[in-house]
């Protein structure tokens, strides 16, 4: 008994100890070289042969890692040295539903000109635009609108980006800022969600004067 137990007790302190390390992450360096904005080690590193969509123990590759900490500079050395923009870590999220996500814009641009997939959906069944229009990203929204990215597309909680602005919005200038954006995207502002209720009445719920102007205006009924 006291061997299993002390067998036991080994293996928790391996494990501990191979976290630390970050072993159990894979992290490679070009994944660290990416995390720390280093274009030059990046450049080195892929001269010399590293793997450019290796994946760490999140399933995250390099691009993946330094679209987190919207690291520009290393997220356009990797997208011109040819990284997938459209890899998936174990969350489904890739670069460019991230950067979208995310607000960051820069890496979004450089996504949408580098093979970004505007049909490709994260996790909860949802394009880049929905979360967003969701957060109150104006200009991510105008740039993926304008990429094409369909504005009527419904998630998996039954909501597009038009229901989700109103739904998980404050109802602000942002806010309104994208409904507007939509509405002359031709988002369909009779579009329901999964229970049946309609834009204009969740602004009205929510209390959103401005918002429910705008889809009056547009035909919301």
């Amino acid at each position: 008994m006291r061997r299993l137990l002390f067998a036991f007790a080994l293996l928790a302190l391996a494990s501990v100890s191979a976290i630390a390390s970050g072993e159990t992450m894979r992290t490679t360096p070009l994944h660290a070289a990416a995390a720390q904005d280093d274009v030059e080690a990046i450049g080195k590193l892929l001269s010399e042969g590293a793997e450019i969509d290796a994946r760490d123990g999140t399933g995250a590759t390099p691009l993946l890692v330094a679209t987190h900490d919207n690291k520009i500079a290393a997220a356009g050395a990797l997208i011109a040295a040819g990284a997938n923009v459209n890899a998936k870590d174990n969350i489904e999220d890739s670069p460019y539903l991230y950067a979208g996500a995310r607000g960051h814009l820069e890496i979004l641009k450089l996504t949408l000109a580098h093979g970004a997939d505007l049909k490709s959906i994260n996790r909860y069944g949802g394009t880049a635009l929905i979360p967003a229009s969701e957060r109150g990203h104006v200009e991510t929204v105008r740039a993926l609108i304008a990429a094409g990215v369909d504005v009527d597309h419904v998630n998996k909680l039954g909501w597009t980006a038009l229901l989700e602005a109103i739904i998980l919005g404050d109802g602000g200038q942002r806010h309104q800022q994208i409904v507007s954006l939509l509405i002359k995207a031709e988002a369909d502002v009779n579009l329901a969600d999964s229970d049946g209720v309609k834009p204009l009445l969740h602004a009205r719920d929510r209390g959103f004067k401005e918002i429910e102007k705008l889809l009056m205006a547009a035909g919301a009924s």
